[in-house]
Formats: structure tokens, sequence, C-alpha cells
């Protein structure tokens, strides 16, 4: 009996070790590619924001103190001023017809931004006074576009108080020239993004130093506010996976339970937004401070 129960043992083990392994190689892989390691593309800035990719990978981003939107071409590497002066344009996000909006602080207005370069003005004010100052954007699978309007005095404005009694996000359904609040209650209301299938929608307050998910509603209204994770951010991203990707110092990483898997460290102290470009969206783009970077990744960014 025992010359025959101890291969069994032994048996046992083999296959548990086996288990063991193939576990392990089913485990998902990290995030960011084997032996990756960050690049800067270009340091010839001011304070670089707004990452928003166009359907051929390629990134455009805004320098906001020199007024213009730059151009990343994925393919070779490169960058290019596409518009100057930029309605001194800080967050961006390319809609389904291809228009770049731009948050354009200037005149504290909604741009579309056609590709021959034509500007249409969306919107300038809520209720017949003037927005705070838009900032970052997302639009959603109708083409409806949700904002985030914080309060930052900038130097070339007049005016030196804000004209709204509260810092808030609105949606602007599409074809629309009128904003509704959708959520409220915020210290200073940044970040922005939502998921592919048009459910749910990130919310970052900055000045709170929290982030917040919520339920998109059918009619474009937000409901089943809850808090993500205790670490605000100034601009955010998905990927294919579900994390979410937050920014100041650094990007940090979370799954979407909110629990914390990545950390980039970025050789700047303040990083201020990051997307995802290139041919297959896997090349990580990061704005920060004067320069913008870029990491190879094993994700894919989603729209």
């Amino acid at each position: 009996m025992k010359n025959i129960r101890i291969p069994s043992l032994l048996s046992v083990f083999a296959v548990l070790a086996l288990s063991s392994c193939k576990a392990q190689l089913n485990t998902p892989k990290g995030i960011i590619a084997q032996d990756a390691q960050l690049s800067l593309v270009s340091e010839e800035y001011e304070f670089t924001e707004g990452p928003a990719v166009d359907k051929n990978g390629d990134v455009y981003f805004t320098d906001q103190p020199n007024d213009r939107i730059v151009k990343w071409d994925a393919s070779t590497n490169t960058v290019s001023d596409y518009m100057k002066p930029s309605g001194r344009s800080n967050g961006l996000y390319f809609d389904h017809e291809g228009n770049l909006l731009a948050a354009a602080d200037e005149k504290n207005e909604l741009w579309s931004i056609a590709p021959d370069k034509k500007v249409t003005m969306l919107i300038a004010d809520y209720e017949g006074k003037k927005l705070n100052g838009p900032n970052d954007l997302w639009v959603d699978l109708a083409g409806g576009i949700y904002f985030t309007d914080p309060f930052y005095k900038r130097s070339w404005w007049e005016h030196t108080e804000p004209e709204q009694t509260a810092r808030r996000v609105y949606y602007l359904p599409k074809g629309s020239t009128v904003p509704r609040i959708v959520a409220n209650g915020f210290e200073q209301p940044n970040g922005i993004i939502g998921s592919p299938d048009g459910k749910t929608l990130y919310i970052a307050d900055i000045g709170a130093k929290k982030t917040f998910v919520y339920t998109i509603d059918a009619n474009g209204n937000l409901s089943n506010k809850k808090l993500f994770t205790d670490m605000g951010s100034d601009g955010m991203t998905l990927d294919n996976r579900g994390n979410v990707y937050l920014t100041g110092k650094g990007v940090t990483v979370f799954n979407s339970k909110g629990e914390q898997i990545e950390h980039i460290d970025v050789p700047e102290s303040w990083t201020a937004n990051v997307t995802f470009g290139g041919a297959e969206q896997k090349t990580l783009f990061i704005t920060a401070m004067d320069s913008v970077y870029t990491l190879e990744m094993t994700v894919q960014g989603v729209r």
C-alpha cells in the first residue's frame, strides 16, 4: 500500500505544481511593456496639457502659456505646431466626426476645430453668465460633451472673480447650444473620462483630492455617485482593461475597483495629463510641465 500511495502523492504534487505554473502563466501581464523606458519627446514648452488622440494615433496637446496646440506625429515621433494662436486652449478631445474639441480658456469658451482648422464656438456662457473656464472634456457615444468648469485665475483675463456661483460639470447634448449641470458640489473639478460603453464617468475633484465615479443615464444625466479613490487628478485616461490613470505626482494607475496597481515616475514636478497614442494606442503619452514623454505599454487606450 505504501508503494502505491507514495507515487500517488507525488502525482498530486506534480499536478498542483503544474497548475500553479499555469496559473502564473495565465496571470495578466503588467501594463508596462517589458524593458520599456520613459522617453522624452520634447521639452521646448512652458506648460503642456490636454492630450487628445486622433484616428491615426497622432496626439494633439496644448502649451497654454504660449497659446498653441501642438501635434505629435506617432509614425515619426516628431512634434510641430498645429494651431497658434489657439484661444488659450487647455483640454482637448476629438469628436466622432474628427473635429478637435477644445476648452478655449482665453474667453471661457468651448470650441470645435474642424480638420481645415475652421473654428466654431460651441458655448461661451451658462444662463447668460461667463463660464468659469472649461478645463477638460469627454465625448459620449451620442456625441454629447461632458466638461469640467473649475476656476483658475488666468493672467490674460480682465475679470478676477468668477461669474458662476459654483464649480461644476456640465453636459452639452450634440447639436445643442445650451449646456446643463450634471454634477455639482466640487471644490475644483478637473480631469474627466468616460468608459467606452458609455455607462460610466470618472470625475476628479483635484481640490478635494478625490476622484468619483458615476453612472451615465440614458438621457446623459449622472447618478449613483461613488468615491473611486482618495486622490484627485489633473487629467485622466482609461485602458482596455478598465484601469484608470490619474496624474499629479507622476501617473498613478488604479484598477476598476479603485485599487492602485502601478505608479509611473515622471522626472518633473507636476504631471498634468495623459492619453494613449500610436497606431495601436499602446503608447502612453504624458504631458508634464515643459515636456512631453512616451512609454510603451501592453494595454491599449480606449474611446
